[in-house]
C-alpha cells in the first residue's frame, strides 16, 4: 500500500503554530515582494480570494473581511517541513518527499497492520509535535493515494483525516467522484481534450483504450491509468534530494536601468546560486541569466531577453560563476530599458566529487578551500557578512515583505517568547 501524506493550509498553518490567535480566522499568505496570493486557508478559500489574487487589488477586501496577511516565510515553512517529514520517516524507510508539504510513503509488509490506526497515530503525532495538521489517504497506487487524500481531506468529520481505498467498490465510487480536471498528472490541455471527448471524471479515464492513451499521453499516461486501475505503475523516487538546475530570481522593488545597479543584482543572485550548489555537494556546467522590463509602466519600452553560456569547467565558485555571470549580462543589457526583474539558472549540475576537468584547466583548488571557510563564516555569523566587490557593500537588498513573520525556528533572535 502507499500512503499519500498532505499538510492542510501548510504556510497558513505554520503562521498559525506560533500565533494561534488565527486558528479559524481567514489568512493569505504572498509570494516574493508580496507582489500575489501565493495560499489561502478554507476560510480565505470562502470568502472569494483566488489563487493569484494581486495583492495591491484585493487591499480593500483584505481589510473589509479581516483577512490577516502574511509575507512568504520560507525558512519558516522549510523547517517546519523537515520537521514534519522526519516524523514521517519513522513509519517506513520508504519515503518519498514529493513537495514542501506532501510525502509520498511505501508500506510493504504492513499487510497485518491496522492502516487505520497506523493513519490516526501518524495524524496525531504530527500534531502535537509541529502543530501542523496533515491528511493521510491509502491505496494501492499512488496515483489513488492522493485521491484517498483528497477524499479524507474534503470530508474530514466522516474520516477524521484518513481513508483507505481498500476494495474495487471504494476505487470506483473515488475515481467517479474525482473530476478528470482534479486528476494528478493530468495537465489542463490534456483535460480539454479528454473533456471533449466525453471523459469527465478518472473513471471515464481508466475506459480509454491503451492504445490511444499511451499515442497521445505517452508512456506516462499509460502508466498513470494502470496505477488508477489499482495496478502500482508509478513507483517511488528513488531520490530528489539534488536538483537538476537551481534558480534565483526577483522582482526589484523599484526599476534599474543602470548596467551597475544590474550587475549587482546578478551577482547576488549568482552566488545565491553557487551556496545551493554547495549546500547540496553540486558544481554548475552552465548558467542562464535573464531580465525583463516592468510590463506595466505606461510608456516604457518592452524588453525581455537572456543569455545562456557553458562554463569552461563545472564549477561551485562564487568568483567564477559571478565572472560568468556577469559576461552574459552584458550580452543582453540595452540602455534606455527600466528593468524590474531579473534572474540567474545553473545549469547542467554534477556531484562535485565526479566533476570532469580538462588538461588545461586554472588551477582553482584554491577556490573550492575559500568557500568552505567562506560558507563557515556566514554559518557562525549570519548570512552576507563577506561580499564580492561588485556587490553593494554597505546595503544587503531585500524583498518587499511588509507582513513578515519571525522565524520562529531558525533564528535564535526571533525565537517565541513566553510571557
Amino acid at each position: 500500500m502507499f500512503a499519500l501524506i498532505d499538510c492542510n493550509n501548510f504556510y497558513a498553518s505554520c503562521e498559525r503554530v506560533f500565533q494561534p490567535q488565527f486558528e479559524g480566522k481567514p489568512v493569505v499568505i504572498l509570494s516574493n515582494n508580496d507582489g500575489c496570493v501565493i495560499a489561502r486557508s478554507n476560510e480565505a478559500k470562502a470568502l472569494g480570494i483566488p489563487m493569484g489574487a494581486p495583492a495591491f487589488k484585493y487591499r480593500e477586501a483584505f481589510k473589509k473581511n479581516n483577512i490577516k496577511v502574511f509575507s512568504s516565510n520560507y525558512p519558516l515553512y522549510g523547517d517546519m517541513s523537515s520537521r514534519v517529514m522526519y516524523i514521517l520517516e519513522e513509519y517506513t524507510p520508504n519515503v518519498e518527499i514529493y513537495s514542501i508539504d506532501e510525502a509520498f510513503l511505501a508500506f510493504e509488509g504492513f499487510d497485518y497492520f491496522n492502516l487505520k490506526e497506523t493513519g490516526l497515530k501518524m495524524r496525531k503525532q504530527v500534531r502535537q509535535w509541529t502543530g501542523i495538521p496533515v491528511s493521510v489517504g491509502f491505496a494501492p497506487s499512488k496515483a489513488l493515494s492522493k485521491i484517498a487524500n483528497k477524499i479524507a481531506k474534503k470530508f474530514t468529520e466522516r474520516t477524521n483525516g484518513v481513508y483507505i481505498i481498500d476494495s474495487e467498490d471504494k476505487r470506483l465510487k473515488a475515481l467517479k467522484w474525482t473530476p478528470i480536471t482534479d486528476v494528478w498528472g493530468i495537465g489542463r490541455q490534456h483535460a480539454k481534450r479528454l473533456q471533449v471527448m466525453g471523459v469527465k471524471n478518472a473513471l471515464d479515464f481508466t475506459m480509454l483504450p491503451d492504445e490511444w492513451v499511451k499515442k497521445h499521453m505517452s508512456v506516462l499516461g499509460l502508466r498513470l491509468k494502470k496505477d488508477l486501475q489499482g495496478l502500482p505503475a508509478i513507483q517511488l523516487e528513488e531520490s530528489i534530494l539534488t536538483k537538476k538546475s537551481i534558480a534565483t530570481t526577483r522582482s526589484f522593488k523599484n526599476t534599474l536601468t543602470a548596467l551597475v545597479d544590474l550587475e549587482e543584482r546578478i551577482t547576488t543572485y549568482t552566488i545565491s546560486c553557487a551556496e545551493k550548489l554547495r549546500k547540496q555537494k553540486s558544481c554548475a556546467s552552465a548558467l542562464y541569466v535573464f531580465v525583463k522590463s516592468d510590463p506595466h509602466k505606461v510608456g516604457a519600452t518592452p524588453y525581455r531577453n537572456g543569455y545562456t553560456l557553458t562554463l569552461p569547467n563545472a564549477t561551485d565558485s562564487n568568483l567564477i560563476l559571478a565572472k560568468h555571470a556577469l559576461k552574459a549580462l552584458k550580452n543582453i543589457y540595452r540602455s534606455g530599458i527600466d528593468y524590474k526583474k531579473a534572474g540567474v539558472i545553473v545549469l547542467g549540475l554534477t556531484p562535485t566529487a565526479e566533476r570532469q576537468i580538462t588538461l588545461f584547466e586554472q588551477d582553482t583548488a584554491k577556490h573550492h578551500d575559500l568557500m568552505k571557510v567562506l560558507d563557515k563564516i556566514h554559518l557562525r555569523f549570519g548570512p552576507h557578512r563577506m561580499k564580492l566587490a561588485s556587490q553593494d557593500l554597505k546595503q544587503t537588498w531585500k524583498m518587499k515583505q511588509e507582513h513578515l513573520s519571525q522565524r520562529y525556528t531558525t533564528e535564535i533572535k526571533e525565537i517565541i517568547q513566553i510571557k
